[in-house]
């Protein structure tokens, strides 16, 4: 008897292996799909002429059903829109080659943002001069909402990220 329950469990243990060799890839809608994921730090001296340059990275994660995420051309990818003034700041993501049927890709995208000068500043309520101390105003607090182009033109969802705390002086 115990023989055969041995036999059994082992056959049992064949069949789930096969089981879970066989399952499907996910399958990921055509338009990109974004989540945001973390950044390297929540504050940063604004980019002035006088601040040691520093780099603010974000990184969020990514699925895409057709993978034509990047293109060939000069079009621009990655939009990160500033929360204060909607300023928008694009970015190019390298050629990602799409190979085959089912090119559903996921991953992670981190965003490299320079810190020079002029590039993260504050901006004062009262309309003072943006980018340079103000003894009113010592920090300024945004945050990014990001958002991703395929090939197609599709546009993917759109993220923030955390508050990023800019320190004025």
């Amino acid at each position: 008897m115990k023989k055969h329950t041995n036999s059994t469990l082992f056959i049992a243990a064949i069949i789930s292996c096969l089981f879970i060799g066989c399952s499907t890839p996910p399958e990921y809608p055509n338009e990109p799909v974004i989540n945001f994921l973390r950044m390297n730090k929540q504050s940063i001296a604004q980019g002035n002429q006088n601040a040691q340059p520093d780099t603010l990275k974000i990184t969020f994660g990514f699925t895409d059903g057709d993978g034509n995420l990047s293109s060939e051309s000069d079009s621009m990818d990655v939009f990160l829109s500033d929360s204060r003034d909607g300023f928008v700041t694009t970015f190019k993501l390298p050629l990602l080659p799409t190979q085959g049927v089912g090119n559903g890709i996921s991953g992670e995208i981190t965003v490299k943002i320079p810190n020079t000068p002029f590039q993260i500043c504050c901006t004062f309520p009262n309309n003072a001069d943006a980018c340079f101390p103000n003894d009113e105003f010592p920090t300024d607090e945004f945050y990014f909402n990001i958002q991703l182009r395929d090939r197609a033109g599709n546009l993917s969802n759109i993220i923030e990220t955390t508050t990023i705390t800019v320190l004025c002086d």
